[in-house]
């Protein structure tokens, strides 16, 4: 079936299949900084809570984790590096399963976008590039972004081999499969942006060079896990973090040449995070990647009921990836079923350490 043909009774809260994952519903959780894990990047039982307290919506994707100490962006970001972190993640996906829901792990190599307070060791990145501005390094501490390490060939492929291994601890610990992030400036977009890649090996210069990277990523860790348990998201021309892609031309083609690199492997979905889903850009990449896309409207934006439900209607993605609703709203997807009010987000909870606007959200049931 072509991509873009409607199918019969498909609409926002129909189920739906991508690869190996049966969703309930259409509305997935957007990966969501919330940096509850502590120092030693564990996820804790009320990490375990606020995960299962959101597990009616089709797919949650967890926040971004870290799999190597050098990929850590922010302090209390969990990671998938040690044992003890697996089982914190084993946990928060016992929770999700027990109420019925699915959730895969976002692998985020953070690149540039942090600091050795943070990671403990090197910084690193395509090139030895700093990003201009500053960083958060704990405590409410900011310092200038500092020069990163320009990762060698062998290095890169060192780093490939840390992704993989963290996908099949992520699986081992019981997570539904992994999201690739090769979006919103951090390492694997970095590869992509030829603002922050400025290399001249095989993996810098022309856009086919500088996707390489990030299609051996996604190939071998499909090998790893299996195809049909990896996604990717991607942000084509988002303009953050300094991976800034400006030319249209250029953008289109390094796209281009990371769908037809990632067409073949059959992967679950591709996640974009564009301002138009529905633009000629987005749906350009989703015929030439074959497969199921999960369309998230903004960064900066909130996703509403009624662009979820008009995105979906006309065909313009498969599912959709929601952010602040549902981190406010744990019972999301039965309020928008029965278009009931919403709870708002509390932003100064965002980026706190306990429970408060992060576990005590009142469902329907408290609030009526």
């Amino acid at each position: 079936m072509p991509v873009n043909e409607v199918t019969p009774g498909m609409d926002l809260f129909s189920p739906v299949r991508r690869g190996e994952l049966e969703l309930a519903n259409r509305v997935v959780m957007a990966p969501l900084t919330r940096l509850r894990s502590g120092r030693a990047g564990i996820p804790r039982d009320i990490v375990v809570e606020h995960y299962g307290q959101r597990a009616g919506v089709g797919l949650i994707i967890t926040e971004g984790t870290f799999p190597n100490d050098e990929s850590r962006s922010y302090a209390g970001q969990p990671g998938i590096v040690t044992d003890e972190q697996a089982e914190g993640w084993r946990k928060v996906a016992d929770a999700v399963h027990a109420r019925g829901g699915r959730i895969v792990m976002q692998l985020m190599h953070g690149g540039r976008v942090s600091h050795p307070e943070v990671t403990g060791t090197r910084v690193v990145a395509p090139s030895a590039i700093a990003i201009r501005g500053e960083v958060h390094v704990g405590g409410g501490t900011k310092v200038p972004f500092p020069v990163p390490h320009a990762l060698t060939t062998d290095e890169a492929r060192a780093t490939l081999a840390d992704i993989v291994a963290a996908a099949r601890r992520a699986v081992g610990a019981g997570l539904d499969g992994v999201e690739l992030h090769a979006a919103n400036g951090y390492l694997l977009h970095e590869f992509l942006s030829p603002a922050s890649n400025q290399r001249d090996d095989v993996y810098g210069g022309s856009p086919e060079n500088r996707s390489r990277l990030v299609v051996e990523v996604a190939t071998a860790v499909a090998e790893a896990v299996g195809a049909g348990r990896v996604g990717i998201r991607i942000s084509p021309a988002h303009d953050i973090q300094d991976a800034l892609e400006t030319d249209p031309e250029d953008v289109r083609a390094t796209y281009k040449a990371l769908m037809d690199g990632l067409r073949p492997l059959g992967l679950a979905y591709l996640s974009v995070l564009h301002v138009e889903p529905g633009g000629d850009l987005v749906q350009e990449l989703r015929r030439r990647f074959g497969g199921p896309l999960v369309a998230n409207s903004g960064f900066g934006t909130v996703t509403t009921r009624e662009e979820a439900v008009r995105l979906i209607d006309a065909a313009h993605a498969e599912a959709i990836a929601v952010g602040r609703p549902v981190l406010a709203n744990p019972d999301l997807v039965e309020r928008w079923r029965g278009e009931h009010p919403e709870n708002e987000p509390d932003a100064l909870t965002f980026y706190a350490s306990g429970p408060e606007g992060y576990t005590d959200y009142p469902i329907l049931a408290a609030a009526r």
